[in-house]
């Protein structure tokens, strides 16, 4: 197997343990790790049926349960967001996006983790949880990442772990579902690339349903500390991906 396959397969893997454990991020992690190696386009698709395959595994794996009234604002503004970020795909500069991107994680993520107590974000309503849902689509449309900013803002919300959960991983399916038809309707997914996913599902499919398990023994604070970690952890390789091509400019 070549270094890329190798590459790919870890990736993978590694995505989708923390995507068992955390309901979310298997582009986040997976991208951190195929910025070393794979070509964006090629690491963008594969995110993207990635991060859809890890929703899909665990609908049979996690018991997630349905909140219409939160979930709802989420997905309408995600839909809406999904044909942004697929337009502006081609136009984003990689290292731009990626050392923004790391540099927001790396600063939030943190200071939520460490706070001694979060605080409760009651302002916005519905309307709030439609444009972060927004916000996220817009990502997903990007690179599969439509699950990075609703999980913060759920966890700011002070909702509970089954709620938080429950939310996101519908969320992302919708989301993510939406981003595959777009990617298929312009392009950006190609037939070639059929023979990658076919290393991609295989590698993620064990790590995610052991990351499933993880997942139902963790208690609210240890699930809220795992999200925010990986999360910062996430960031930092963006961050380390993104700068020094900026350098090199």
């Amino acid at each position: 197997m070549s270094a890329e396959l190798l590459l790919l397969a870890g990736g993978a893997a590694f995505a989708g343990l923390v995507q068992g454990i955390s309901g979310f991020a298997f582009a986040m992690v997976a991208m951190s790790v195929w910025v070393w190696g794979i070509e964006p386009r090629l690491a963008a698709a594969m995110a993207v049926c990635g991060g859809l395959l890890g929703q899909c595994i665990q609908v049979f794996t996690v018991k997630r349960g349905l909140a219409p009234g939160a979930l709802m604002p989420f997905v309408v503004g995600g839909l809406a967001g999904v044909p942004i970020g697929v337009w502006a795909l081609p136009h984003l500069d990689p290292a731009v996006f990626k050392l923004t991107l790391g540099l927001f994680l790396v600063v939030c993520c943190p200071a939520m983790l460490w706070a001694d107590r979060l605080p409760r974000l009651r302002f916005g309503g519905r309307w709030a949880d439609g444009v972060v849902g927004l916000l996220g689509g817009v990502m997903g449309g990007i690179a599969g990442f439509s699950g990075v900013l609703p999980s913060l803002w759920v966890t700011l919300r002070g909702w509970d772990k089954d709620l938080q959960r429950g939310v996101i991983q519908n969320f992302s399916l919708a989301a993510l579902a939406a981003t595959l038809v777009a990617y298929i309707a312009s392009g950006a997914l190609t037939a070639d690339m059929a023979s990658k996913f076919a290393i991609v599902a295989p590698a993620m499919l064990l790590p995610s349903l052991l990351g499933a398990r993880i997942y139902r023994g963790l208690s609210p604070l240890a699930f809220r500390r795992v999200v925010l970690l990986l999360l910062s952890a996430a960031g930092l390789a963006m961050v380390a991906a993104g700068l020094p091509a900026l350098l090199r400019r």
